[in-house]
């Protein structure tokens, strides 16, 4: 490996310190989830679900239709990653549909909330609310084309929020070297996370979400000492093998991936559906990265300086800090 291959090097350590130091733990940009299940005829569960947003309460307070009446006191149950806040409330009539449910403060933020609406026969119904639109209509049972929008969204929102995913996946671009082995590469941890996606999700497997976020900040943490390897020109086994090492820690991804789909949970009748669609939307967003750094380094490429030999560690040491950063207030946080 030659040093003038590296001289866009200090442009992507430039990079990640915008990416990443704003934000030092990963997920803390997790869409919240607004479930409203009904228990009776006039009768409905709200459950808002209010992530951390960097460090502090999320800004956005619920607002429901004034027709709303809420039955009890409401409760809220703090956790390490968000608030959830539950109230039960009486509708006249029991129709909610054409309501209109307003997330104050949402607009100030760059989070989404998805919203499920559940009725006693069993139907669903799912919707987005975003910064530019912080709201949703309540309509009945959508269409199979209307959840498939709104799980292939929620898949893009996940792996674009979610910094350590895509820090594995910045580590494999930096030590693959070739198209075709940077294609067979990628595809193989889709491939892995696919499977342990569906698995954890349906049930067929479970592992306890804090330990896997832990050994996914390792996963990046091997993958940084890899780097360092490769940049000495030193034997490294995902240089060899880098389909092998990005299968098996994609199962592992995978398991994380879940995390955030089962918070949320899947329209009983459309699993499948909307599975399958939250997985195309992380392939979506993946391949969204990707283009976006390859675009980046054929730039930076173009620049022909010389730099001290120690700049040509610096990503890989930079983002074994991160990793070792997040392994630790993971850990903590058991």
């Amino acid at each position: 490996m030659t040093r003038e291959r590296y001289t866009w090097l200090p442009g992507l350590l430039l990079l990640l310190c915008v990416a990443f130091l704003g934000q030092a733990a990963a997920h803390e940009l997790q869409p919240g989830s607004l479930e409203v299940r009904q228990l009776t005829s006039e009768r409905f569960e709200v459950i808002w679900r209010a992530p951390i947003y960097y460090g502090k309460p999320h800004p956005a307070t619920l607002q429901l239709p004034e027709h709303w009446q809420t039955v009890g006191e409401p409760s809220v149950r703090q956790f390490s990653d968000s608030a959830l806040h539950r109230r039960v409330v009486n509708v006249p009539d029991g129709v909610i549909e054409g309501g209109v449910i307003r997330f104050i403060g949402l607009e100030g933020t760059i989070t989404d909330v998805f919203a499920r609406f559940i009725w006693l026969n069993g139907a669903e119904s799912t919707a987005i609310a975003r910064p530019s639109h912080p709201y949703v209509d309540i309509d009945g049972q959508r269409s199979a084309w209307q959840v498939a929008g709104d799980y292939t969204a929620l898949g893009v929102d996940h792996i674009l929020s979610g910094y350590d995913h895509l820090t594995f996946v910045l580590a494999l671009l930096l030590i693959v070297s070739g198209a075709r082995r940077l294609l067979v590469t990628v595809t193989s941890f889709t491939l892995a996370h696919s499977i342990t996606l569906a698995a954890a999700t349906l049930g067929v497997m479970w592992v306890p979400g804090p330990p896997i976020e832990a050994t996914i900040s390792l996963s990046i943490l091997f993958l940084a000492s890899e780097l360092v390897k490769v940049n000495r020109g030193q034997d490294s086994l995902t240089a060899r093998y880098p389909w092998i090492v990005a299968f098996s820690f994609g199962l592992l991804h995978g398991f994380g991936f879940a995390g955030a789909l089962n918070d949320i949970g899947l329209p009983q009748n459309e699993i499948a559906l909307a599975l399958l669609m939250f997985n195309v939307g992380v392939e979506l967003g993946q391949l969204l990265f990707i283009a976006a750094i390859m675009v980046l380094l054929l730039a930076l490429r173009k620049v022909r300086r010389e730099w001290p030999a120690w700049v040509y560690q610096v990503p890989a040491y930079g983002i074994g800090g991160i990793a070792a950063f997040w392994f630790i207030d993971r850990v903590a946080g058991f």
